[in-house]
């Protein structure tokens, strides 16, 4: 797994490349965490364009980061979900509680 952050307009992006699983699922937690300690974030974007597969490992990483977003009146949003990527966080109600966009600008623009 590859991870890489940015910030645009107080928005953390996350873009991720690989499977987010129980081997990844600190790496994933570790760099996210340390990216929102380094500046002022308001919002968190992940970008899943290069996600191949997510487990519960993965869905509960994200939910922690998602609680600490919300905590402080963030919103986290997804874009580019893969398919079978995008089925699991249906199941798993992740899609009820963050938005879905196509791609980052619009993300950027709704967040």
């Amino acid at each position: 797994m590859k991870i890489s952050t940015e910030v645009k307009q107080r928005t953390l992006i996350v873009r991720i490349e690989g499977e987010l699983d129980m081997h990844v699922a600190n790496v994933f937690r570790d760099a996210v965490d340390s990216a929102l300690e380094q500046r002022e974030i308001s919002d968190m974007i992940l970008n899943l364009a290069l996600v191949t597969f997510i487990d519960s490992s993965g869905l509960g990483v994200i939910l922690g980061r998602y609680k600490r977003i919300s905590q402080c009146g963030g919103k986290m949003s997804a874009v580019q979900l893969q398919p079978q990527v995008e089925k699991i966080f249906e199941l798993s109600g992740l899609l009820r509680i963050m938005k879905h966009y196509p791609t980052e600008l619009q993300a950027l623009q709704g967040a």
